[in-house]
């Protein structure tokens, strides 16, 4: 395991982009007004064809701390991430994607939540809102901590409240290819043994699209299923437990 040497305080804030020209202003805006000021915000252009383009350039070009870069070819947010993740210079790792949006209090409440405590992974709770930004006053409430075996039964950790302090892991981090990448990752990380704990307070909105992947019950249960006997491995009669625990869970967070 190699040592990552980097900013012990700076946080990179990773940022896919795809036609996101409705609420990239939104998003970056809410990074601005971060009580937490040192951070670096990676936006990575997945070949987008609105005018999403412009405005994240427009903002690169005024605050040195986003970084704006276009990918060659269309790829999907797995790669866009990666991109990011090979760019970044902090020791803290964050994710938003380029519609929701954070209070602006949520890397200081939880930066200083992780350095307290001298844990590496941490997230937090977080409030839907729908296509238009409307609140739909649905708080998705988070436990005190997960453990590897508890996650298998749902993924409670919102990819957009995760915060990873990398140097402490000791190891690069990367979406796979996999759908639910997100999940993927967090579960590689705590199968090491490695407790994320949560904040159970809402620092986070996040945007319910009707398009979207995650808003397919369907698909997500088939990936689901896909993540626990192809990528973890696990057999056939514990993967049905977790799978009707997920289950529940999923039935419990609608």
């Amino acid at each position: 395991m190699r040592k990552i040497k980097m900013d012990k305080n700076l946080v990179s804030i990773i940022t896919p982009m795809y036609n996101a020209e409705k609420y990239i202003v939104g998003t970056i805006e809410s990074v601005l007004n971060q009580t937490y000021k040192n951070w670096e915000m990676i936006i990575v252009d997945d070949c987008s064809t609105d005018g999403c383009s412009e405005i994240a350039k427009s903002y690169s070009e005024n605050d040195n701390r986003i970084k704006y870069i276009r990918t060659e070819k269309n790829s999907g947010v797995s790669n866009a991430r990666n991109v990011a993740l090979k760019m970044a210079n902090g020791a803290f790792i964050a994710f938003l994607d380029s519609d929701d949006i954070w209070d602006c209090e949520k890397l200081e409440k939880q930066i200083r939540f992780m350095q307290e405590n001298d844990y590496v992974i941490t997230f937090t709770a977080y409030e839907l809102m729908d296509e238009n930004s409307n609140r739909m006053h649905k708080e998705i409430r988070v436990p005190k901590s997960v453990d590897y075996n508890t996650l298998l039964k749902g993924n409670v950790l919102g990819c957009l409240t995760v915060i990873i302090n990398r140097e402490k892991l000791g190891f690069d981090i990367r979406m796979s290819g996999e759908r639910h990448e997100d999940y993927v990752l967090w579960l590689s990380i705590l199968k090491r043994g490695i407790i994320a704990y949560g904040i159970d307070e809402v620092l986070a909105m996040y945007r319910k699209s009707s398009s979207s992947l995650s808003g397919n019950k369907f698909k997500a249960a088939k990936w689901t299923w896909n993540i626990y006997r192809n990528i973890e491995k696990i057999p056939f009669p514990k993967a049905v437990y977790y799978f009707i625990n997920y289950a529940i869970n999923g039935i419990k967070k609608s």
